[in-house]
């Protein structure tokens, strides 16, 4: 046991202050409820997640399924076996010790979930990357986490061999292939043949950090935001327990990347919590998902809006009567998606809101709670309220910030300005704006800040106008939420050229294309205007709120 002591004052099992020294002061937390739920009050000083849900769950359902892929499927034994020597390799081959940062890069297949869970039985730090960043995007995760090493799926190899080089802190990567069967030399495939399937896992704080879990902010570059190993079964214990309700039998199936915190919990953790199995794909548009739903006979479904949207249409081709519960995140769920939906399966669909920050869903309602239009009410665990812009309580029927708290919060990686913005009072203030009406349920009005929601990726505006910044024929640029059919939202650049006499819908594509070059594509600005001038203040501050409210008029 280390010498270092968790914010609760256990000992960690961290060898390194790195995660501890970073962790914001705990009088900047939010506050925290364990006790408001049986099965969290009762949650032990020392945990690690991986043994609860892996290692325990395969000596109750070691023969039962756990992963669908393609034509594979992967028992919990065979989870737990890959998972025990890629352990090893992290340990013996790498040199990591608890504490250690590891660098996570997969689409959802089976061999990151097994990297997934190696990471957390050796005590190390997950650091997980969506599959569609680029190396400017990696090298700045890495070098803010602090990252050496890390695995990586081998169809993204280009990427992260130009981020290897460009990285001040990284220094290897060991490459595998979605099912662990292609043995090259050095690769994590070959790696784990001769290893034990047996590990020893290590003993870690159940307030030991376990995730750093990076989200495209407000304010430009992503943030880091910490989670421990009891939160890793909070939410299990939260949303998977009282509102999913899921049975060993139940096959999950669903689009959002297990990189994202929604998807750690909808494709992997809330279904082993439950004994259950989840039928994985690595591009799951939404046709592919309906071919997944009719394949595997899966009953649950996690995507977002968009999806739900564009299913719909084709829903009447695939034989998708297997399905019982549909839960949609990531962005708001416009009534007459929820009313298409109902109409053509006769599923109520969950909706349900979650950060990054405060890991996974925390406002949400199933079966007859559901209230069509309405996000829902806070989940046992979690309480919430509508503040005003001095952090004042309002009336139901106000409009106003959302503010929440409950047994998960944000931890901002070093950053004590964000943290100081998201926790107010002792209440996670989430960004967004929301009613709360006389019978306590909570309903979606907008954003209030910099964040660009599209079919249901978090796109940080920010980001994207310094990227387009380093064109060199941009001179100023503004980014905002534009209405969208389709998508919800879409990006939107207004852009002030250094030449004006040079705008045309070449340069639209050049722009375009540079951003996608950039940072992940999924960013880019779906539509471009030039300007010559922009709204502003007095003091010259651009007011990208009018740009906002510009388009929304537009759309109306």
């Amino acid at each position: 046991m280390s010498e270092l002591k968790t914010p609760s004052g256990i000992p960690s099992a961290h060898v390194d202050d790195f995660s501890l020294s970073k962790l914001p002061p705990q009088d900047q937390w939010p506050e925290m409820d364990w006790q408001s739920v049986p099965e969290l009050a009762a949650y032990p000083e020392r945990m690690n997640c991986a043994v609860e849900l892996l290692d325990k769950q395969a000596a109750i359902h070691g023969d039962r399924p756990v992963i669908h892929f393609e034509d594979a499927v992967w028992t919990y034994n065979d989870l737990l076996d890959k998972a025990n020597r890629i352990a090893h390799v992290l340990v013996d081959d790498m040199g990591v010790k608890p504490g250690h940062r590891v660098l996570l890069r997969a689409p959802n297949n089976p061999m990151y979930v097994a990297a997934w869970f190696a990471v957390m039985k050796v005590g190390a730090v997950g650091v997980a990357t969506m599959p569609l960043l680029r190396a400017r995007e990696l090298v700045y995760i890495t070098e803010r986490a602090d990252v050496e090493v890390g695995f990586c799926d081998d169809h993204l190899k280009e990427e992260m061999e130009i981020t290897l080089e460009r990285s001040k802190t990284l220094k290897r990567i060991i490459y595998f292939s979605n099912l662990g069967s292609k043995s090259e030399d050095g690769n994590l495939d070959a790696l784990i043949a001769d290893k034990p399937g047996t590990y020893d896992n290590i003993d870690t704080a159940a307030d030991d950090v376990c995730l750093i879990a990076f989200t495209s902010g407000t304010t430009g570059p992503a943030k880091g935001c910490m989670h421990f190993h009891r939160d890793i079964l909070a939410i299990c214990d939260t949303f998977g327990r009282y509102v999913l309700k899921p049975a060993k039998e139940d096959i999950f199936c669903g689009s959002p990347p297990i990189a994202f915190t929604f998807g750690l919990g909808a494709m992997v953790t809330f279904a082993m919590h439950a004994g259950a199995s989840t039928a994985l794909c690595e591009a799951p548009a939404p046709e592919t998902l309906l071919g997944l739903i009719q394949k595997h006979k899966a009953t649950i479904c996690f995507t977002a809006p968009t999806a739900f949207r564009a299913m719909v249409d084709k829903i009447s081709y695939y034989e998708t009567d297997s399905l019982q519960q549909c839960v949609s995140a990531g962005e708001t769920l416009p009534l007459p998606t929820f009313q298409a939906w109902e109409n053509a399966t006769g599923i109520r669909i969950i909706d349900g809101i979650g950060s990054t920050e405060m890991l996974h869903i925390f406002i949400s309602a199933a079966g007859d709670d559901i209230q069509p239009g309405a996000t829902g009410k806070p989940i046992p665990g979690f309480a919430g309220k509508i503040i005003d812009d001095d952090g004042n309580d309002v009336p139901p029927g106000t409009v106003g910030r959302l503010a929440v708290r409950g047994p998960t919060g944000c931890r901002y990686l070093d950053n004590p300005e964000r943290q100081a913005a998201y926790v107010q009072n002792g209440w996670n203030v989430t960004g967004d704006t929301y009613m709360m009406d006389e019978n306590g349920n909570f309903w979606f009005q907008a954003r209030n800040d910099d964040m660009i929601i599209s079919a249901g990726y978090n796109i940080s505006g920010p980001e994207v106008e310094a990227t387009l910044m380093d064109h060199p024929k941009v001179a100023e640029c503004a980014v905002v939420a534009a209405p969208d059919p389709n998508r919800g939202f879409i990006v939107k650049a207004f852009v002030m050229l250094r030449d004006p006499s040079e705008a045309s819908v070449d340069l639209v594509k050049q722009l375009q294309d540079f951003v996608k070059a950039e940072i992940a594509p999924y960013k880019y600005p779906r539509a471009i205007d030039f300007v010559e001038d922009m709204p502003r203040t007095e003091t010259g501050k651009l007011q990208r709120f009018k740009l906002r409210e510009q388009e929304a008029a537009k759309a109306h």
